[in-house]
């Protein structure tokens, strides 16, 4: 009788542990997943400020984190641009001088690598499109900001603009009747038509998708394993786990500035090659 006491009771205490380490585990991720989601608070030095929160015609126009950040890096770009291009010299010193190194190498390596010299009045765009989603990134590294391309709805309204620019191009240069007519491989077999006609239209669709995805994947991953790093300190509450964790996400970190660089050059790169293809098919 004894014996089975002492077992209820033990079972009864190895459930009430599993309990409290399920709903410390629910409270971490709920912790890591504060930090990487969208949401209409914004914290600031402890403090939850709450952002408007309205609608028009059942449609959800609220102001979330990522907006702020949204509006933040376009503040940011202006001023800082602004303040290089007033500073441009015939032989640029300082910040006037990397700006021109970022600007010549879109211009050389992105935009005349894929059109040559016919993409001069492309060159206005990508370097808006790089330099925009370049803040976009290195502002998810700054303490109380938010990557806000780590939302999807972010990265896919960028890939939409792609994608407009991507179609209207090809119309432009070829006409709607030589658009049309270069979706399909010139010297096809007619009985692939069916075949090949809605791939090329699926594949016209999985270009911008493939853009979105990517850089919201890229954006998204680096910072959660920054967070699950250093909630293993919260979740072992012991100064011996702190050291690891903490050197992995200040390496993480540096990594992460990296990522930020090399996606917004993959975004306009692609998005470059893509107008390219569908100006010049041919090519």
């Amino acid at each position: 009788m004894m014996n089975l006491l002492f077992l209820q009771e033990t079972i009864q205490h190895g459930q009430k542990i599993a309990q409290k380490a399920g709903e410390h585990a629910v409270e971490q991720s709920n912790w890591i997943l504060r930090h990487i989601h969208d949401e209409n608070v914004f914290e600031f030095f402890g403090k939850e400020i709450h952002l408007p929160h309205f609608s028009l015609f059942g449609i959800d126009l609220s102001v979330t984190k990522h907006v702020v950040m949204l509006w933040f890096a376009a503040f940011l770009l202006i001023i800082i641009l602004g303040l290089g291009a007033r500073k441009v010299k015939l032989i640029p010193k300082g910040f006037a001088n990397l700006l021109e190194i970022l600007i010549m190498f879109v211009r050389d390596e992105i935009v005349y690598v894929n059109f040559g010299k016919a993409g001069k009045p492309f060159v206005p765009f990508f370097l808006s499109l790089f330099f925009y989603i370049m803040f976009l990134n290195l502002l998810g590294l700054v303490p109380f900001c938010s990557t806000a391309t780590a939302n999807i709805r972010v990265t896919g309204g960028l890939a939409f603009i792609s994608f407009i620019l991507i179609q209207a191009s090809g119309i432009k240069q070829n006409g709607l009747g030589g658009y049309l007519k270069n979706i399909v491989p010139p010297g096809l077999p007619i009985w692939l038509l069916p075949i090949m006609v809605p791939v090329e239209i699926i594949g016209m669709f999985a270009k911008p998708f493939a853009l979105a995805i990517r850089l919201f994947a890229n954006m998204t991953g680096g910072h959660t394993v920054i967070f699950v790093l250093i909630g293993m300190i919260i979740t072992f509450k012991t100064w011996l786990v702190v050291p690891p964790p903490i050197l992995m996400a200040a390496i993480l970190g540096i990594l992460e500035i990296f990522i930020a660089l090399l996606q917004s050059y993959i975004f306009t790169f692609l998005t470059s090659l893509f107008i390219s293809l569908t100006m010049f098919p041919e090519h």
